[in-house]
């Protein structure tokens, strides 16, 4: 076995560098802790100055196109309130009534004769060219059929393709707006088809067709970079996006609807918003589409990084050199606290060792103490025999018997001792384990009473008692009445002549208090803090018999059955010890 003073020179002394190391991890982590702080801050900061940026960007836009839509709504209800005007002509009721068609263009050439001349210049504030046709048509009252004109130079000139593009699946008997790709031209036609109700019966009889020049798709004039485009379900643009148009695909279109979308066109991000322009229409689904360029933002956020990445390197460098001067000024105390550290470490290890010599001496010393105690027990025991045999004798005078007797007496006594210290050997190794069951004190206290009694005394002592009927607690029976007989002999040998015994017990919640009280000299201060070890005899019982080792013994015995054995009190009237017990759990009820 290491012993302590060879563990201590076995130990190693604190190693210097791991101060120093220390110091390193504190600086790196510091370093590591601000460069990722400040590449954070960086990161946010861009973040918040970018989503500034196009948040503006986005009502710019907005603006522009809140003032393109508007003027698109004074116009198409412009077109609507004209439409309904010329179907209300009653030269062209009559001749769809009276089932005339022949006479139907003819007759609408006078009424539509307005609508088709293009004015030489517009009137400030009018619509202008948007209002001016540039061709008509009817439809007969299934909407499926064209209604061929006389002279088509006269009503605009057509396509066959284009004609049968106006066609509907069914007679409308509400407006329909569509567009129409024109063979020929890149421009769409916008196409207004309205309804033709009978006065006489309120059914629909045919319905009348107007190509205008769409409004929707024309860049505005005031806007800095909005540009827009028609767009039909499965056709081509009528007004192209520029290099932009074949970029724009129908997902892309369909999702810009509800929100504008961000898109990259041509390697350039752009907004795209997209509008439909003829919802719950018999003709194909058309849709405006804008788009405004994000360059302005590109070159905003390559300012704005330059700007943050500077900011960024010189808040890096500032705390990079924060950083080494208090890993500096933090590293001193945590280095006097790792010499600290060694050192208790290396002193609680010197202790561990010297507590595990100790431990094992008092294991030797336990072990020495059942040996000795076990192999006296028959030498006792056969001297015992040998000194009764002699007293036997007849022949002996009474100064032999006398001292034959005392031997005898003495012999008892070794017995006594032996049994405690097996007993207290056994405690030591944790081997004595208690069969837990109700025990009444009140007989073991009347008992010993009776047992002390019995015992020829000079002192001629008197003894009080103060306990109830019946107290139960929690025990093993011979163990608790050895615990008794302890203090009672402990309160026999300890009183003057004349002296009073006192025992009184008590249940307190679910403890049971157990006193005995002798009257005598008190125990001095200074010895009441030892009169528990073993083998301790203080000035009071110098003439007293005894090996010290009752109220050890007693203590342990009650600390086994869950309680504790103390000293209450020690002065001139009184000295008394209080053992506790655990009271007994009341027995079941009978059913």
């Amino acid at each position: 076995m290491t012993t302590p003073r060879a563990f201590a020179a076995a130990t190693p002394a604190p190693s210097p560098s791991r101060p120093t190391r220390f110091r390193t991890k504190l600086l790196v982590t510091m370093m590591l802790v601000v460069s990722g702080v400040t590449v954070l801050g960086l990161f946010f900061a861009e973040h918040n100055l970018t989503a500034g940026v196009e948040r503006g960007l986005e009502r710019e836009f907005q603006a522009e196109l809140a003032a393109l839509h508007h003027s698109q709504a004074v116009r198409s209800a412009a077109l609507a309130e004209r439409c309904r005007a010329l179907v209300r002509k009653p030269r062209i009721h009559a001749a769809l009534e009276d089932n005339a068609l022949d006479l139907l263009y003819p007759s609408a050439q006078d009424e539509l004769r307005d609508i088709l001349q293009r004015p030489v210049e517009p009137a400030p504030g009018s619509a202008g060219p948007a209002l001016h046709a540039h061709f008509y048509r009817f439809l007969d009252r299934t909407g499926a059929i064209v209604v061929p004109p006389a002279n088509a130079g006269a009503v605009g000139p057509l396509s066959a393709a284009d004609e049968a593009r106006l066609r509907l699946p069914r007679a409308p008997d509400q407006p329909q707006l569509g567009y129409l790709p024109r063979t020929g031209s890149t421009v769409l036609a916008e196409i207004i088809t309205t309804p033709i109700v009978s006065t006489e019966t309120g059914e629909v009889i045919a319905a009348l067709v107007l190509g205008f020049t769409p409004l929707a798709g024309e860049n505005p004039p005031a806007s800095a970079g909005l540009r827009c485009g028609l767009w039909l379900a499965g056709a081509e643009h009528s007004s192209p996006l520029g290099a932009s148009r074949s970029t724009v695909r129908a997902a892309e279109v369909l999702a810009a609807v509800a929100d504008p979308l961000r898109v990259a066109l041509a390697g350039v991000p752009h907004l795209l918003f997209s509008k439909r322009l003829n919802p719950g229409s018999l003709y194909p689904a058309a849709y405006e589409v804008c788009v405004y360029p994000l360059t302005d933002l590109l070159a905003r956020q390559r300012a704005l990084r330059g700007q943050i990445l500077g900011a960024g390197a010189l808040v890096l460098l500032v705390g990079l050199a924060a950083s080494q001067f208090a890993s500096a000024r933090l590293s001193a105390p945590v280095e006097q606290l790792a010499v600290a550290s060694e050192e208790n470490r290396a002193q609680r290890a010197r202790a561990e060792a010297a507590l595990e010599h100790t431990a094992e001496e008092l294991q030797r010393a336990a072990r020495f103490s059942a040996d000795a105690s076990h192999q006296l027990k028959t030498p006792v025991t056969v001297l015992r025999a040998g000194l009764e045999e002699l007293l036997a004798r007849e022949n002996l005078s009474p100064d032999e018997c006398q001292q034959l007797a005392a031997l005898v007496h003495q012999t008892y006594r070794l017995s006594s001792v032996i049994e405690d210290l097996l007993l207290l050997s056994r405690l030591d190794a944790g081997r004595l384990t208690l069969d837990f069951a109700p025990v009444d004190l009140v007989p073991l206290i009347e008992a010993s009473l009776d047992d002390l009694g019995a015992i020829p005394d000079a002192l001629g002592l008197s003894v009080e008692t103060d306990f109830p009927a019946a107290l139960a607690v929690a025990g093993e029976k011979r163990f608790t009445s050895l615990i008794l007989q302890n203090l009672l002999e402990n309160a026999r040998k300890y009183n003057r002549p004349g002296g009073r015994v006192r025992v009184t017990a008590r249940a307190l919640a679910d403890t049971a208090v157990l006193t005995v009280a002798n009257t005598g000299r008190p125990i001095a201060p200074a010895a009441q803090a030892h009169i528990f070890e073993r083998f301790h005899r203080g000035g009071v019982g110098e003439n007293v018999p005894g090996y010290g080792l009752g109220l050890n013994l007693a203590r342990e015995l009650a600390r086994l059955h869950g309680g504790d054995l103390r000293l209450a009190r020690s002065d001139d009237a009184w000295t008394e010890f209080a053992v506790t017990f655990r009271l007994a759990a009341p027995a079941p009820a009978a059913v």
